[in-house]
Order: structure tokens, then C-alpha cells, then sequence
């Protein structure tokens, strides 16, 4: 086993790793402080010495958490890395390259703790072929990365290390990724994450707004997608867009053409992210292959490719805005769930009440014409034909069954604007007085699952659909208890979805 000073390294290369992996858990720590102080130290005591690249590797593993929570180490650290790279800078090598100029910090920080174990081992195997392990431990390297670590402490004071993302850039493409794959980190608002960005495009500087432009671009699909119902999130990123849309409208360029922005969203945000602040930018240039198809940046960032971004983008934020929270036109559906003769179609009805996938597409359209027609026959008089009230009640039966189970098939959720009409329907009937004892001595149909629908047909039209074993009374599902039940069943449901939202805005 490797030894350095009687400690072995494994031991000192193992805790330096365990502050490298809590980078998402920032926080001062009095060991971790211990553990740099520590590495300073060594470092200090003779930054020349032919060990220095592991002092200076183990202060490059750790640099991140030092950065924001080094509270009595920074200082120290930076002091015996600028005295490592003036010790070891100015010794001559003869070597091509140095592994630190091309040390992008994206991926390869991860791997310096295994590398830094192989370096100093001569039997452990070598998988840098092009690289060998003198390469590594050269001065010229080790000055290299002392200058990496200062550029993660100090950003932007280095200017010949490869350039990085700033550590709360890293952070933001982490946790937005986890966000938009719907795995949000602990403690993540979802829908404050999101609003954030059309803020922080509100207010970018003119440099910075192309990036941040394709940011919302990217999050708007989540946004819109129903998950998120709160009219406050759109409402920030439109703001956003109409901020700076004018910035773009009159642009012209002589590009023959513009790159295709990714349509996955995680990769669109990590994009947008690394074009927003002039580090990120350096980064794009340094390395434009490993996004997307590595287009130029000037291409990536033009004001005429960004005005039609935006206005794209506004469209799809504007329409996503009026189909979860404007008003529902439901008209339509009488040609779709009504016969020729007027009764429901109920083979069709029945059909897309089942809890599938290829039913959410008609789920909150059929819901809320149900809830709808279900409150206007309970308004409209009587004909006084034979047989047409005992039909209404049927139908409003089969209407207000129809508007529940709908809300249980909607995904990923029933939007506010069906929700909201639907929930204050829910309400009336679940208020209204009810019966202290059914005036029947069946059970109610069950509805759990939508298993109603099976008796459903033979209910509504008798004549047409024969009864199926054990089927239920017909006072039984025009019950007005069971209708109290259903009502006050579905409007718990929603009310646990949304707050009361009175702005219309």
C-alpha cells in the first residue's frame, strides 16, 4: 500500500472523495476544513517536492467544497497552491502536453481521485496510454492543476486552464435535469424551480438573454405539459419572453443557416445554461462538439435566430396558458357523445371511461361536458312527455358518473380551467340535502376503479343492453345519496389538487 508521510494514501484519497461527492450538500464542516488545512499544509512545507502533485490533486478534489464552505482552509489553500505553481512552473520539461490542458472539469474531476491512486502506485494498472504516469507527475502538470484549483476558488483569475462552469452553474444543469427527468431533488419547489427561469431571463443582461431564452425554451415543455398547475409559472416565463422578444424583433444576419436547438429538454437546459454567462460561453468554444452538433457560437446565439426562438416559444407558452387555465368550449361534444336521437351514446361513453392510456387524450373534455349537461337538465323544465323524465334522471346519473371517473383518467392531472368548472358542480350536488336511508335495499354501484361501467349500459338504455348477473336496481343509481357520494368523492379530489386561484390574469 502507498504511503505518503506514514498515512497511507488510500486513507487521505478516501476522505478527500467524500468531500468531492457533497457538492450538492454544501455546508461548513469542521473535518472537511481539518482535511484541507491538512493538505494545504503538506503542500506548504515544500511546494517543490517531487509529491507536491499529490497535495495539489488532493486540493483539486476537494476545490469545490472549499470553494463555498472553506471557512478556515481557503485561505490557506490558495496560499500553497500559488507557491506549488511558482515552484513547480519553472522547471523545464520535455514533454508535448499535460494532461491539465485538457482537463474540462465537466466529467474528469470524478476521475482524479482513482487517478491520483494509480499515479503513485507503479504496480497498479495504467489505463492513460497517452498519458503516462511521469506526464502526470511533471511539474509542468503539477503547476497545471494547481492553477485548475485556483480557478475553481478564484474563477476567472487563471486564464491559460481549460475553461469550466462556475460551480452554481454546475448545480443549476443538476438540478434541473433531475427536475425535467421528474426525479426532483430533495427540497425542490418544482414549480418555483421553474417560474425562476423566466426571471432570471426577465432580468439577464443583453449577452446573457440568448441563453437564458433557450432555458425557458427548454422548460416551457414542462411547464405546459399539465404537471405544473399553477398560472404563476407561466405567467413568469411569459413575462420573460415578452421582455426581451423586442431586443430580437428587428435582428438580421447573413447565416445560410442555424443550428437545430435540441427538442430534449435536458439537454436544451444544460445548453442554455452553459450560453448564459460568459464562463459557459468559454466553455461552448473550448468544447462546441460535446453539445448538440458543436455549431458555431455566433450561430448559436444570433439575435435573428433568437427572435424566432422567441417568438416560437411565446406561442407554445401562450397556447399551454389557455388550455390549462382559459375557458372551455365543450359545444363540440354534442355531436361526439349524442345520438341522432339524443340519447348518449353510451357504448362510446362507457368505452372511454375505462382507465387507460389511450383514453387521457378524451378525459378532461369528457368531463367537463358531462359535468356541464349534468347542471344544465337539472335547470331545464320538464317536457311532460311520457317517459322524458325518467330519462333525465338517467342520464344526469350516468352524466355526473361520467364526470368522476374522467377526473381519475385524466393525466397527469385534470387542468385547472376543467377542474375548476367541474369541482364547483361537484359541490352543488354534494351539498344539496340528502335522504337519511336509501330508498333501496341494493348496494351502490361500485366505484372503485370505474368497475360501474360494466351495468352502465344495461342502466341508461335497458331495452338495447341486457342485464348482466347481480345488476343493480335502478334506485340504485339514481340514488340521492350515491349522488351525494360520487359528488363529494370527486370535489375531494380536486380541491387536494389545487388552491383557489381568483386571478384571472
Amino acid at each position: 500500500m502507498t504511503e505518503i508521510d506514514g498515512t497511507p494514501l488510500h486513507d487521505l484519497v478516501q476522505s478527500w472523495e467524500e468531500i468531492q461527492d457533497e457538492f450538492d450538500f454544501w455546508g461548513p464542516d469542521g473535518e472537511h476544513d481539518r482535511a484541507v488545512l491538512d493538505c494545504a499544509a503538506r503542500l506548504a512545507a515544500d511546494p517543490a517536492a517531487g509529491d507536491a502533485y499529490v497535495w495539489v490533486l488532493g486540493l483539486t478534489i476537494m476545490a469545490p467544497w472549499t470553494n463555498c464552505c472553506g471557512v478556515d482552509s481557503r485561505t490557506q489553500a490558495e496560499a500553497a497552491l500559488r507557491a506549488a505553481d511558482t515552484a513547480q512552473r519553472v522547471r523545464s520539461c520535455d514533454h508535448d502536453s499535460h494532461p491539465y490542458e485538457s482537463h474540462d472539469g465537466h466529467d474528469a474531476d470524478a476521475e482524479l481521485p482513482d487517478l491520483l491512486l494509480r499515479i503513485a502506485d507503479e504496480s497498479a494498472e495504467w489505463y492513460e496510454e497517452d498519458q503516462p504516469r511521469e506526464v502526470w507527475r511533471c511539474p509542468r502538470n503539477v503547476a497545471g492543476f494547481a492553477r485548475i484549483a485556483l480557478d475553481i476558488l478564484r474563477p476567472g483569475e487563471v486564464d491559460d486552464v481549460p475553461p469550466r462552469l462556475s460551480l452554481q452553474d454546475r448545480a443549476d444543469i443538476e438540478s434541473l435535469e433531475a427536475l425535467l427527468e421528474l426525479y426532483p431533488k430533495a427540497g425542490t419547489d418544482v414549480a418555483d424551480e421553474i417560474a425562476s427561469q423566466g426571471g432570471y431571463l426577465y432580468h439577464a443582461q443583453p449577452e446573457d438573454r440568448p441563453g437564458r431564452l433557450q432555458v425557458v425554451r427548454a422548460v416551457s415543455w414542462h411547464a405546459v405539459s399539465g404537471m405544473i398547475q399553477d398560472r404563476s409559472v407561466l405567467r413568469s416565463l411569459i413575462n420573460g419572453v415578452e421582455k426581451v422578444l423586442p431586443d430580437f424583433a428587428d435582428a438580421t444576419c447573413d447565416h445560410a443557416e442555424h443550428p437545430k436547438l435540441s427538442g430534449h429538454s435536458t439537454s436544451a437546459a444544460e445548453l442554455g445554461i452553459v450560453l448564459s454567462t460568459p464562463a459557459g460561453r468559454r466553455v461552448y468554444t473550448h468544447n462546441p462538439d460535446r453539445y448538440g452538433d458543436g455549431a458555431p457560437l455566433e450561430q448559436l446565439v444570433c439575435p435573428a435566430y433568437m427572435a424566432q426562438v422567441a417568438q416560437e416559444t411565446l406561442t407554445e407558452l401562450r397556447a399551454g396558458r389557455d388550455r390549462l387555465f382559459g375557458p372551455r368550449d365543450t359545444s363540440h361534444l354534442d355531436a361526439e357523445y349524442l345520438r341522432a336521437d339524443g340519447l348518449l351514446d353510451i357504448q362510446k361513453i362507457t368505452e372511454r371511461l375505462q382507465n387507460v392510456s389511450w383514453n387521457e387524450q378524451y378525459a378532461d373534455e369528457l368531463g367537463l361536458w358531462a359535468a356541464r349537461r349534468y347542471d344544465r337538465l337539472g335547470q331545464t323544465e320538464d317536457s311532460g312527455r311520457p317517459g322524458d323524465q325518467a330519462r333525465r334522471v338517467r342520464e344526469r346519473a350516468v352524466l355526473l358518473l361520467t364526470a368522476h371517473q374522467t377526473m381519475t383518467v385524466s393525466y397527469p392531472a385534470p387542468p385547472y380551467a376543467v377542474a375548476r368548472d367541474i369541482l364547483a358542480i361537484m359541490r352543488t350536488v354534494a351539498a344539496a340535502p340528502r335522504p337519511d336511508r336509501c330508498p333501496h335495499t341494493d348496494a351502490h354501484p361500485p366505484l372503485d376503479a370505474g368497475d360501474f361501467r360494466d351495468g352502465l349500459p344495461h342502466f341508461y338504455t335497458p331495452d338495447a343492453f341486457p342485464p348482466l348477473d347481480g345488476a343493480l336496481s335502478v334506485e340504485s343509481w339514481t340514488c340521492a345519496r350515491f349522488a351525494g357520494e360520487v359528488a363529494a368523492k370527486c370535489a375531494g379530489a380536486l380541491e387536494r389538487l389545487y388552491e383557489e386561484d381568483d386571478d384571472e390574469g
